[in-house]
């Protein structure tokens, strides 16, 4: 384990959560509000750490698969450590765990809450709090990466431990310009959405924390009603982005070259538009009853259905109302997840296809043993080696997930809100059902429950494995 790089590298995330901080202290300053004072001190506290670390680059820079996922878990678990401070120091939340909680849940995009009252906090607190959503979307690392050098050959180890799916590829030689190309389309698609909520008549207040919110498929809003309160051209344009953001961002890669035939070709991509196109028909035919029109109906259906399956969280109603029927399928498209690529958390809808071509295959090979057939996506056969890891992913999922139910069971609480509280925190998504619906929030569970559900967040993110590995006693030996 090269203990050197790791400190290095952790220096440099610090110094840039010092340069992020600075922003809600400009909010601060344009509300004029004291809370900028909290930012501002955490801020120099990081750039002072982070300088201490990074000062100088260590003579050994090898960087490895191992040294790569525990940099980026130990490098989420800092920047969230130092990034609950403000919120303690200002007041708004007064106790160090729910402001963690808040905070891994913003870098995390999953937007659970512990908060009652949303509109209670300083305007520095909701930019902070929705900002978090932005940097972590696309991943701290990747942006860093985009900026500088860090480790030449071995940046592609930090990319593969922070990047959602089950695969990683370079879109162009270069990782720091693969890195670089990812956050343009990001920012443009931010700018984008950003000019189309003001000129839908948001305050820039509101549609900068919400673009936030949407872009980096994460939730958190300046409202506890979520956007209910919005006009519904405003629901139709996060509608749109939100869906626009769980797709693989190698797709406008390709529509930027001009190569929109191979988007279409693009497997995932169509299965997710797919499963979100039969998923809201099916809910609005089964939820027709609750709304006035049929155009109202199929708005909130495709919003929480979108919503849901890019693992956003936003709201527009209290689905938690909806027939067991819909909410049996928002239950299921909190699994499933969004594209690989993308912002969005969950197991991926390319982990998903390729486990039915296994099924698929296995199931023709029952019936024909002596055939051969090989499983493909996009015209190119799938190797093994991405089989064998996405079903021994889904496996430790599933071990991850029922482990945090069984603790969460110790709070006393009933099943429904257990299990849809894991869902929510495991697949980044925010709200789930009962006592963790859209209209509540976490704030009910225990410190040490809390701790299972940020440990969910994390791991959700991180794809489990940088997670895990931080408690195998191998990942900390040295060469």
């Amino acid at each position: 384990m090269n203990y050197g790089m790791i400190l290095y590298i952790l220096g440099w995330i610090l110094n840039f959560e010092a340069a992020f901080l600075t922003l809600p202290c400009l909010v601060a300053v344009l509300y004029q509000e004291q809370d900028g004072f909290a930012f501002l001190g955490v801020a120099v506290l990081c750039l002072v750490i982070g300088l201490i670390f990074s000062h100088k680059k260590p003579a050994n820079t090898s960087l490895y698969a191992r040294e790569g996922f525990v940099i980026v878990s130990a490098g989420w678990i800092v920047m969230s450590a130092f990034g609950a401070l403000p919120f303690v120091l200002n007041g708004d939340i007064p106790s160090y765990v729910d402001a963690l909680f808040e905070t891994i849940s913003g870098f995390t995009t999953t937007g659970a809450s512990i908060l009652a009252d949303v509109e209670a906090l300083s305007k520095a607190s909701l930019f902070w709090r929705s900002f978090t959503h932005w940097i972590g979307g696309m991943g701290v690392f990747v942006f860093i990466l985009a900026i500088l050098p860090l480790v030449g050959g071995f940046n592609m180890n930090l990319m593969k431990a922070e990047s959602p799916g089950p695969s990683v590829g370079k879109l162009v030689p270069r990782v720091r310009n693969t890195a670089m190309i990812l956050y343009g389309i990001y920012f443009i698609i931010t700018v984008v959405e950003f000019v189309l909520l003001v000129a839908a008549g948001m305050t820039a207040f509101d549609a900068i924390t919400h673009t936030f919110g949407t872009v980096g498929t994460g939730g958190f809003g300046t409202h506890s009603d979520s956007l209910a309160g919005f006009s519904p051209a405003i629901q139709n344009i996060v509608t749109v982005f939100m869906i626009l953001s769980g797709v693989n961002f190698g797709a406008y890669f390709l529509i930027i070259h001009k190569k929109p035939r191979q988007v279409l070709k693009m497997e995932e991509v169509r299965m997710y538009l797919g499963i979100i196109l039969a998923s809201a028909l099916l809910i609005a035919f089964n939820v027709r009853d609750m709304f006035g029109s049929w155009g109202e109906t199929l708005r909130h259906a495709f919003f929480q259905v979108g919503s849901i399956i890019t693992t956003t969280g936003f709201a527009t109603v209290d689905f938690d109302l909806w027939p067991q029927f819909s909410k049996t399928i928002l239950i299921i498209l909190m699994f499933v997840g969004a594209c690989a690529g993308s912002t969005g958390g969950g197991i991926k809808v390319s982990r998903i296809t390729i486990l039915l071509k296994t099924i698929k295959k296995e199931l023709r090979m029952i019936s024909h043993p002596r055939s051969v057939k090989k499983i493909a996506m996009d015209g190119h056969r799938i190797e093994h080696e991405v089989v064998r890891s996405t079903n021994v992913f889904i496996a430790v999922y599933f071990l991850v997930f029922f482990t945090s139910v069984l603790l969460l069971g110790m709070d006393e609480l009933d099943f429904t809100t257990n299990f849809t509280a894991v869902a929510a925190t495991l697949n980044n998504i925010g709200p789930g059902l009962e006592l963790v619906g859209p209209t509540q929030n976490f704030s009910i569970f225990s410190a040490p429950a809390k701790f299972v559900l940020m440990f969910d967040m994390l791991a959700g993110r991180l794809e489990l494995f940088p997670m895990l590995l931080l408690f195998a006693p191998s990942s900390w030996k040295k060469y």
